[in-house]
Order: C-alpha cells, then structure tokens, then sequence
C-alpha cells in the first residue's frame, strides 16, 4: 500500500504506477459499497480511463478514450458527464478549474479543501494534504460562508527542471 501520508506527490516521484492505480480503484471501490453507491460499469471505466495517469484530461478526451474502447457503441456526451458528475459528488475526483479538466483524488472521499501542485511543462498534478484551516478560519471570522475552495499553484516539478537545466 502507498502510504500517501509520507508522499502526498505521488505524482511527482517515481513510483509503481499500476499499484497506485489498483489502490486507488480499491479505495473508490470500497468507498461506494460503504456509502451504499453503485459504481456501475462506466463510471468504473471513466475512473479507470483517469487513472491512467497522473494528467488531468478534458471530458471529451475521455470520451474519445471511452469510444475508441467500445467501438460497437458510441458513447455520448452526456454519459461522460453523468459519470463525472457522479464521481466528483463521491469525492473521487476532482475539477482542475484552471485547465477545466479532471484528476482523480489522490486520498477518495475527504473532506478537505482541493489543494493542487500543477507542473506547467509535462502537465502531471499532484493533489497535496497541507492545511488550507488558517484561510478558511480568516473566511470564517469575516462572516464568510464558503462553499467551494479549490488552490491550484502553478510550476515546474523537479524532474522537468532537471530536463531543462
């Protein structure tokens, strides 16, 4: 098991990529069965689909994915959606806004605030735990009701810095 604890930016390190990925559909698994959910088979398969790596990708890349996977069906828009929507209400991935674009969850069904490391050269993102409490405490002592926080930092990860230089 990944303890992402310890590596929060998993996307950033090197790391067995088809475990992350097994551990990731186990916990979304697991965590749809104890909220008594179906993850039916294509949200499965949009989830698979994104976890493919650790990019965001656009819905209709999904789509493309999705029908190139199924090619006796075509797969509409709308389906692609409902699967998205579906999977973000269950916290098991999320909206880049800046790229509109979708991740999946690096730690399924939390509570906290999105946090984002977002390298700008090869485009992979990790999802980082640190504690956004002080600003939604200063949102809090003003009165504000915050419904919706989304921190998305910009930059270049270490193994593109190192390609560059």
């Amino acid at each position: 098991m990944i303890d992402k604890t310890k590596f929060p930016d998993i996307a950033f390190r090197k790391h067995d990529h088809r475990r992350c990925q097994r551990q990731l559909l186990t916990e979304a698994s697991q965590l749809c069965a104890t909220r008594k959910l179906r993850l039916t088979p294509r949200r499965r398969q949009v989830l698979e689909i994104m976890l493919a790596s650790h990019q965001p990708m656009g819905a209709y890349d999904i789509l493309a994915r999705l029908n190139r996977a199924d090619s006796a069906e075509r797969i509409a828009p709308p389906i692609v959606y409902r699967a998205l929507e579906f999977l973000m209400a269950e916290g098991l991935i999320h909206r880049i806004e800046s790229r509109n674009a979708f991740i999946t969850c690096a730690h399924p069904g939390h509570e906290s605030a999105a946090q984002f490391l977002i390298c700008r050269d090869c485009e992979r993102v990790a999802e980082v735990e640190t504690s956004a409490q002080s600003l939604l405490a200063e949102a809090d002592n003003l009165g504000f009701a915050v419904d919706h926080s989304v921190v998305e930092i910009t930059g270049v990860c270490a193994e593109c810095q190192k390609h560059a230089g």
